[in-house]
């Protein structure tokens, strides 16, 4: 009860807050909030882990998963408790997040005893809109039954390239047709939100003409990019069932000629997401250790580009090597340190943070019923 009676006040706190006359909650906090962590390789939850700590610290707001965390026995309810310790340790709700698209890229795999799934692609293929919302339920319902409640899914990349190495080959489009593409994702879409599972559109603005994979390097799209890659993004937009985006690490100079990849762009972020597109929920960036930032920028450098792009949630997946992993405390020290540089402005931190606790609010992640509920879910699997 005490949690939830100091999220109440915290709510009523940002909803009282205008943008000309600030008071802040807790600094720590905020800037917590804005990280989201890869916890390491391990599947149990151990106390030892430094993640618990820094959780109880509020040095994290979010989570993500990956098949790394899963145990090879008895997944579901190594998971479910996992994801439920992972919880107890938050003053503020985290949010948990996991790539489940279906297809090529799942965590939650058969053999570990988890029901079958399909690919974008295919489900375009079939065409058949209860199908896909079929398969949309079923994710989303046993995301939501194991405590893990943002999927970053679906990708409205337009498939303009088959032989793009990471999304066409991958079959993780639904369709060369961008028409397409917003009738499969909407159903998507739709079916998470039912369950207040936050799902995240990706990857902003267009990933689908890419010739080269982000994860290892640079991938600059200005020649093959199209403005058509920009509707689906429109329509889900406009549509108001959209809560969060994920930015892709591509270079486009058609959308800025600085060369600058969209997750530490102004001009994509802020620019063309925010002010041309109309998009006021929360975004999230890609893993920022993937090659196209690491490779080309400093984490600190990379870190002050993002926030100052508009990005409101930094990811670091830790789906590295352990000497390339990096801790929440470390990712937070850098950016309050920035903070008191003047480097970034407490004003900045307070947007991206009050953006983020509107949408665990809209996602019944600060309802004690909520968790009351999700206790019984976990408990089930045990």
């Amino acid at each position: 009860m005490k949690k939830f009676l100091f999220l109440t006040t915290l709510l009523l706190a940002i909803s009282s807050k205008g943008q000309s006359e600030l008071t802040y909650d807790s600094l720590d906090a905020m800037i917590g909030q804005m990280i989201m962590i890869g916890i390491g390789d391990f599947s149990r939850p151990d106390s030892n882990e430094s993640i618990f700590k820094e959780i109880k610290e509020g040095k994290v707001g979010g989570v993500v998963l990956y098949e790394k965390n899963l145990s090879k026995e008895k997944t579901k309810a190594t998971l479910a408790q996992l994801n439920s310790k992972l919880q107890k340790n938050a003053e503020i709700p985290l949010l948990i997040g996991i790539d489940e698209e279906g297809g090529r890229v799942t965590r939650l795999k058969e053999k570990y005893g988890f029901p079958k799934n399909t690919s974008a692609q295919e489900l375009g293929e079939i065409n058949n809109l209860d199908t896909t919302r079929f398969y949309a339920n079923q994710i989303a319902t046993l995301l939501d039954s194991l405590g893990i409640n943002m999927n970053y899914a679906p990708v409205v990349d337009v498939n303009t390239n088959p032989d793009n190495p990471v999304i066409g080959k991958l079959k993780r489009s639904y369709s060369s047709d961008y028409v397409e593409v917003i009738k499969q994702a909407k159903e998507v879409i739709s079916e998470h939100n039912k369950k207040n599972v936050i799902p995240v559109l990706k990857h902003f603005p267009g990933h689908g003409s890419s010739k080269n994979d982000t994860h290892l390097g640079l991938a600059d799209v200005t020649e093959t990019w199209q403005f058509e890659e920009l509707y689906p993004y429109k329509a889900l937009i406009d549509s108001g069932g959209v809560a969060a985006i994920m930015t892709a690490h591509i270079v486009n100079k058609s959308l800025d000629q600085t060369k600058i990849p969209a997750t530490l762009s102004k001009r994509v972020v802020t620019g063309m997401l925010r002010e041309f597109l109309g998009f006021q929920g929360v975004v999230v960036s890609d893993d920022m250790q993937m090659g196209a930032i690491k490779n080309e920028y400093g984490i600190r450098e990379a870190i002050r580009m993002s926030i100052d792009a508009g990005v409101d949630i930094l990811m670091f997946a830790n789906n590295v090597k352990d000497y390339d992993m990096v801790t929440s405390s470390d990712v937070h020290s850098l950016i309050k340190e920035m903070v008191e540089e003047g480097v970034i402005s407490r004003e900045r931190i307070f947007v991206s943070y009050s953006r983020i606790m509107n949408l665990k609010k809209k996602f019944k992640l600060l309802d004690e019923e909520y968790y009351k509920a999700l206790k019984n879910k976990l408990k089930a699997h045990h």
